[in-house]
């Protein structure tokens, strides 16, 4: 299971909830990145450190070929296609997710950036062309009731599916 969003969309919520709830183990990429310093440099524009992709894919390699992970990230377009089942893509409406950032300190363009990521789909669309159309879905992320309704429909989904693969 891939969980993708802009920052602050709430996909470490649902995915620390939906790891527990279905038994499956989480992966947020970001703290993986951190921990074994998976980086090629440092983005001085957005103050954030840049992601060495390759070294990404080469630590979650053994841990996707066992199956049953959910992975966290704000990218997709340098995952395999082959890792993963279904795609998330949560959505959160601007006046959430600006206030949202704007309490994790993101400022200037920073914020600006996300902000019209969001409002231009740029994620959805890289799932899109990333993934078969299929597996991708949009969620609403906005809410508690929201992140209820998101949990009860991917353990759905994920029952279905062991169902099916069984």
């Amino acid at each position: 299971v891939l969980s993708l969003g802009t920052p602050g969309v709430g996909k470490t919520t649902l995915g620390k909830e939906l790891a527990s709830r279905a038994g499956m183990t989480y992966i947020n990429v970001g703290d993986m990145a951190k921990e074994g310093e998976l980086y090629e440099g440092f983005d001085e524009e957005y103050d954030c450190p840049i992601l060495d992709e390759d070294r990404v894919i080469d630590e979650l390699e053994d841990k996707m070929s066992e199956g049953g992970v959910i992975v966290d990230y704000h990218g997709c377009d340098f995952f395999p296609e082959r890792w993963f089942h279904i795609v998330f893509v949560l959505r959160t409406e601007n006046s959430f997710l600006y206030d949202r950032l704007e309490s994790r300190g993101y400022k200037g363009k920073k914020l600006q950036d996300n902000i019209q990521c969001e409002i231009f789909q740029t994620l959805y669309e890289e799932a899109m062309v990333s993934y078969r159309e299929e597996i991708v879905r949009q969620l609403p992320s906005n809410t508690p009731e929201d992140l209820e309704r998101n949990l009860d429909q991917i353990m759905q989904w994920i029952e279905q599916w062991m169902k099916d693969n069984n």
